[in-house]
């Protein structure tokens, strides 16, 4: 019989940082779906600036159809809801990067608006919403009169 020794190599025994974080997330944090599976929702990347007069937010929708996307503005909250096509199931994929499915987007506003007044534009896949400010928030300059 013959014995044999196994030194003991601490290189052998790491991971990368990599490794120990796909474990982290694998163990902390994914979770079996109890039940009934959740659908899925594609979350809907929104650009919102301000100007003197108006808010304005921009959402990127390919592939939706103008008709098919629901605005609604109640108090101080926006919701845009709708869906974005699946795109073709009989190909193989080499890269699939983009969302798809439905996609519910909700903003609260932090200054009151005249939602009455709100416009949507769709062009080339782009949604474009201006909400006007409402008028008693608007700037007034006054003037300082001498006597």
């Amino acid at each position: 019989m013959v014995m044999r020794i196994n030194y003991w190599q601490p290189m052998r025994d790491m991971i990368t940082l990599r490794q120990a974080m796909d474990r982290l997330f694998e163990e902390s944090l994914v979770r079996p779906e109890w039940g009934e599976p959740r659908e899925r929702t594609v979350r809907l990347p929104l650009d919102a600036y301000s100007t003197e007069n108006e808010i304005v937010i921009l959402a990127s929708l390919p592939g939706v159809r103008p008709e098919d996307v629901e605005i609604t503005i109640e108090g101080d909250t926006l919701s845009i809801k709708g869906e974005i096509p699946e795109p073709p199931a009989n190909v193989d994929y080499i890269l699939r990067e983009r969302g798809f499915g439905p996609f519910n987007r909700t903003l609260t506003f932090n200054i009151p608006v005249q939602a009455d007044k709100a416009e949507a534009t769709f062009k080339d896949g782009l949604l474009t919403l201006t909400v006007p400010k409402a008028e008693e928030i608007k700037p007034r300059t006054i003037k300082v009169k001498t006597k």
